[in-house]
């Protein structure tokens, strides 16, 4: 495999930022994958790390160089975040389990697999289209659909932060499968939180892709919409990845064609608990920290995705 790939997380206008975003690839699989915490729920950003290393450590274990049924193991695999969220909840008897969104794409054999809930998004772009999203699983969006609202009013309208599926709490999410979608030299693919999307058009979107090289576009994607967004802008982040070469981001290109069949390179935006909860003491960052690390390593220990 031969893509460039990059990934950045802010804060925004938040006091915390409950974002998480990692990517994780083997000689012939990558999985990239992003969380949003619920703000309006207990611990959000707990629920977004939890989330993300549930879906990184499977892979880790089942990407032998690559995962034998993508659609089931997205699909399980979520469902095993949800639960991990539910149980770090009942054992912390909190009244109300914390909650996040998810998106997460595989790629391997040149096509690309992916899976969402709540309304995190994913781009497919390919020369100047988008030729593939995900369908935002939100009150506006089922407005849109109905023909109520017009699709700029989708970034204004009062009620764009509520969403109807997320992990986490007593309904069990559903999961939003795509089709297996086959990958061409100098596709890209971009995932991102509603703190970026919300701020840029789609033709933005495009244009900045077309200008710039990966590492410098996602940059300059989060740059416009924290710009926009403000002092009362939501936290942002995005993970950008261009299928094949391409001499505009050779620098920045990774292979996987020398590594060897059973090793895995993972790369994770940490949750930084000192930044995020500046009142917590070290003792109670530390105990935070192990608390998600002995959630996954439960579930990977016990939850086999075939």
């Amino acid at each position: 495999m031969r893509f460039s790939i990059y990934q950045a997380s802010r804060q925004g206008g938040r006091k915390y930022n409950q974002d998480r975003v990692a990517y994780s690839y083997s000689k012939e699989a990558l999985l990239m994958v992003l969380a949003d915490g619920m703000g309006g729920h207990l611990h959000g950003e707990v629920a977004a790390q939890v989330t993300v290393q549930m879906l990184t450590s499977l892979f880790q274990n089942q990407a032998k160089p690559k995962i034998g049924n993508p659609f089931m193991f997205l699909s399980e695999a979520i469902q095993s975040a949800h639960m991990a969220v539910n149980e770090y909840a009942a054992e912390h008897e909190l009244l109300d389990a914390p909650r996040t969104t998810i998106v997460a794409c595989l790629v391997q054999d040149d096509h690309a697999y992916w899976a969402h809930v709540g309304d995190s998004r994913l781009y497919h772009i390919r020369g100047t289209e988008i030729i593939g999203r995900t369908r935002d699983h939100s009150r506006v969006q089922q407005l849109y659909e109905d023909g109520k609202i017009t699709e700029q009013q989708l970034a204004t309208h009062p009620e764009r932060n509520k969403i109807y599926n997320c992990l986490g709490g007593y309904v069990t999410p559903e999961v939003d499968v795509s089709r297996k979608v086959p990958l061409q030299e100098g596709d890209s693919i971009l995932i991102c939180t509603d703190g970026l999307w919300s701020m840029m058009t789609p033709n933005e979107i495009i244009s900045i892709f077309q200008a710039y090289p990966l590492q410098q576009a996602v940059l300059e994607l989060l740059d416009h919409a924290e710009f926009r967004g403000g002092e009362d802008g939501d936290n942002l982040s995005a993970v950008g990845m261009t299928w094949g070469g391409s001499r505009r981001v050779a620098k920045e290109e990774t292979a996987t064609a020398t590594m060897p069949m059973d090793q895995v390179t993972t790369l994770m935006d940490n949750a930084d608990f000192s930044k995020d909860k500046a009142d917590l003491s070290d003792n109670e960052i530390e105990q935070a920290i192990a608390e998600i690390q002995e959630a996954i390593q439960r579930y990977t220990r016990n939850k086999t995705v075939k």
